[in-house]
């Protein structure tokens, strides 16, 4: 999740169609066509693109600090999905120099955030091609009534958090998570810094000044899961159960003291403590939901306050000190990330009106933990927020269609967690695991859909739950109390 935000949680209290636009190139002869400036998201309608499908991204890339300036090549090798006259990219600012296509140059201009290309021949359904963009520039940061995101400048370097419509701030993408790739990042930063990324490491090497961080994620992942954070920070590595947990803390985090109390740890020092619980997590977690889906694992802590957010980061969230306040934070946060690797990372969202499938499994795996731990019942979680009157705003929003401006709200976290408890209640413990277990197994590696959800219920249960989950994700009223203008 992008915004897992601090300080939010009643756990702590009870402890303590795609667009068009005018920039399409023109229509070819026969069946050949542009590929769509949008892949088809109503939220986001110029995010992503169509008429291909991407499978991999090179990224080689040197980062300096010192000026902000990114710079390098993209290479992005993808197959098409209609024969092709011309396609997008979205990239957002950065200047680009060289643009080839299978290695011949190809005509390309630039409409808002998008990067269109019109390769020298067209491109015949089935194709791989592979398309190569060197760029340079200062990334921006996103800041808008979502919050911050996208590349993200600190004081020691950099740190990416691309949900919903970041990574197109620092490379040439189809930035929509319905368009999963592999992923290859070779950094090059001064001598001295740290460029972590997600993945398992492929080495590093040192020459002039400039130290090179290689990052392989073969598993395919949403282009806004891919982070890049560099700086100061101690890395570790370990080996548990045949996964590789490696972690990124900035140590100026163990000279950041949270709070009023003196005597409390630093979120450095918490950051640790909660890191350290990850194998310990992941197990429970697996006792869940099934087997974790990938080989890496590990987090990412900065030392700036500020950022306020923690985000699932694919095998390796990023984490704002600021959820290190105290030991029962730190690790609801860091389950919570790493709940999100089964929920949407590996099963991801064909599209973001469906962003309580992912937060909803993330909060009720937070409320699990906090059950497992002895801190409070799944049921006093729940009774807690069910509590809140019915004429709250927190009843108003339609969480199965929050709108882009309510991606992140509370209700979209807490309520989908709701409605999960719910659904346990009354399709009854054998069903509702069933459904859990067989949802991520079953569309591991997919792109989905509250309907693909509710009918898998339906089929596991064999229950009738349209009415359930009309009052429960599409009825602006607390299930149970008179509707407020439905």
């Amino acid at each position: 999740m992008r915004r897992r935000w601090a300080g939010t949680a009643v756990v702590a209290a009870l402890v303590v169609g795609p667009a068009t636009s005018a920039q399409a190139a023109p229509p070819g002869p026969g069946n050949l066509s542009p590929g769509a400036p949008g892949i088809g998201d109503r939220y986001h309608p110029l995010d992503g693109n169509g008429g291909y499908d991407v499978e991999r991204y090179d990224l080689d890339l040197r980062y300096d600090p010192g000026s902000d300036e990114l710079s390098g090549t993209a290479t992005i090798t993808a197959r098409a999905t209609q024969d092709l006259t011309s396609f997008d990219l979205d990239l957002k600012g950065m200047r680009v120099s060289a643009l080839t296509v299978d290695g011949a140059p190809a005509r390309h201009w630039r409409f808002g955030g998008e990067l269109v290309v019109l390769p020298a021949a067209p491109i015949a359904v089935g194709a791989v091609f592979t398309t190569a963009v060197t760029y340079s520039g200062v990334p921006r940061t996103v800041q808008d009534q979502l919050g911050t995101s996208g590349f993200v400048h600190t004081d020691d370097g950099a740190l990416v958090a691309g949900q919903p419509e970041g990574a197109a701030t620092w490379f040439p993408v189809n930035d929509h998570p319905r368009d999963a790739a592999a992923y290859e990042v070779s950094v090059a930063v001064p001598e001295g810094l740290e460029a972590v990324s997600n993945g398992s490491s492929a080495g590093r090497s040192s020459a002039g000044g400039w130290t090179t961080w290689n990052w392989s994620a073969p598993d395919p992942m949403a282009s806004y899961l891919l982070t890049l954070a560099v700086g100061e920070f101690d890395v570790t590595t370990r080996e548990v159960d045949g996964r590789t947990y490696l972690d990124a803390i900035d140590p100026d985090a163990d000279r950041l003291q949270l709070g009023e109390d003196p005597a409390a740890p630093t979120a450095g020092a918490v950051a640790r403590a909660s890191l350290a619980r990850q194998p310990e997590i992941v197990d429970f977690l697996s006792s869940q939901f099934g087997e974790y889906p990938f080989t890496d694992v590990g987090g990412i802590v900065d030392d700036d306050p500020s950022l306020g957010f923690a985000l699932e980061t694919q095998t390796r969230p990023v984490y704002s000190p600021a959820f290190f306040t105290d030991a029962v934070s730190g690790d609801s946060v860091v389950v919570h990330e790493l709940a999100h690797q089964w929920f949407g990372d590996d099963v991801r969202l064909a599209s973001w009106q469906h962003i309580w499938l992912n937060e909803g499994f993330a909060t009720y795996a937070e409320w699990l933990w906090a059950e497992h731990e002895g801190h409070a019942t799944l049921q006093q979680i729940a009774d807690a927020y069910a509590g809140i009157p019915a004429e709250d705003p927190f009843w108003s929003l339609r969480i199965g269609d929050p709108g882009p401006d309510h991606l992140f709200d509370a209700p979209v976290y807490v309520r989908g967690a709701l409605t999960l408890h719910a659904l346990r209640r009354q399709v009854g413990e054998s069903a509702f695991w069933g459904i859990v277990r067989r949802w991520a197994a079953e569309r591991s590696g997919e792109a989905v859909t509250t309907p693909e959800f509710t009918a898998l219920a339906e089929e596991v249960s064999g229950q009738d739950l349209e009415g359930f989950f009309r009052a429960w994700l599409d009825t602006p009223a607390r299930p149970g109390a008179p509707s407020q203008g439905a």
